[in-house]
């Protein structure tokens, strides 16, 4: 995920495979599986994605339970998005990214993009 560092990556990683909402204990109980990190590291990383606009932060008691803002597939989509915005000439961006992904996606994107535009695909 651009734009974020490994230790953010894996807050969101660990909070998108939970599906929900979690205070930074249960946070850094997860991250600590592979490594040992303070629960204020933890703390500082998630305020740093609530100011992105990547968490969402309610209260819960005497501390805050952290949720991703958006889904995985959303964000993802954005980063790519983003990329290609920041091209003049779209086609041959979009063209080698067609060429460049599996067989199987490429498929799946066809099928998809058959269905928004309303129109059967060539061939």
């Amino acid at each position: 995920m651009a734009n974020l560092g490994s230790l953010e990556r894996a807050i969101m990683n660990v909070l998108w495979d939970a599906g929900r909402a979690m205070r930074v204990r249960e946070l850094l109980g997860s991250l600590n599986e592979d490594r040992d990190l303070a629960y204020t590291t933890v703390q500082t990383v998630a305020e740093r994605l609530v100011r992105k606009g990547l968490l969402v932060r309610t209260p819960a008691r005497n501390a805050f339970r952290y949720a991703a803002a958006c889904s995985r597939a959303e964000h993802v989509s954005r980063l790519m998005l983003e990329a290609l915005a920041v091209s003049t000439d779209r086609l041959p961006v979009l063209t080698r990214f067609a060429q460049s992904v599996e067989e199987a996606d490429a498929l799946a994107l066809l099928d998809e993009l058959t269905r928004r535009t309303g129109r059967r695909a060539p061939g």
